[in-house]
């Protein structure tokens, strides 16, 4: 990744206090690019992260965040998808180490726009928020 790419507007859309957009490095570059050290604070900030990882295609970090119960042995990126946007519609802690993100996730893929809508599962283990899985809309 160039210096300019860390400049850049995030991914997942986040908004500073003036509804500017935040760049990737003030916000899920934080993580990505420092995971071992600095680790997503929250389930959200996790699953914001992890659509800017499949925005950048980067494997690593969507493996290394992905609960070990569930985490699949390799990731496939469709290279024609075009991811359009990020809407987070509820964030709820469901436990002292559990929450829930609802979200759709918007993508183009041989000319049709696609929706992804789940209500994902994360846990916390060590300290660290991990994906556990979630139900499609």
């Amino acid at each position: 990744m160039s210096p300019t790419d860390t400049m850049a507007a995030c991914p997942c859309g986040r908004l500073d206090a003036r509804r500017r957009p935040l760049r990737y490095d003030h916000c899920c570059g934080r993580y990505i690019d420092h995971w071992e050290e600095r680790p997503a604070p929250d389930a959200q900030a996790l699953m914001r992260s992890r659509y800017t990882a499949f925005v950048r295609e980067n494997a690593a970090y969507l493996l290394a965040t992905w609960h070990a119960s569930q985490r699949p042995p390799a990731l496939d990126f469709e290279p024609a998808a075009r991811w359009l946007g990020l809407e987070v519609k509820a964030f709820e802690p469901t436990g002292d180490d559990t929450a829930e993100v609802e979200f759709v996730a918007r993508y183009r893929l041989a000319g049709r726009e696609v929706r992804l809508h789940e209500r994902s599962r994360f846990v916390r283990e060590n300290g660290r928020w991990y994906y556990v899985d979630g139900d499609q809309f």
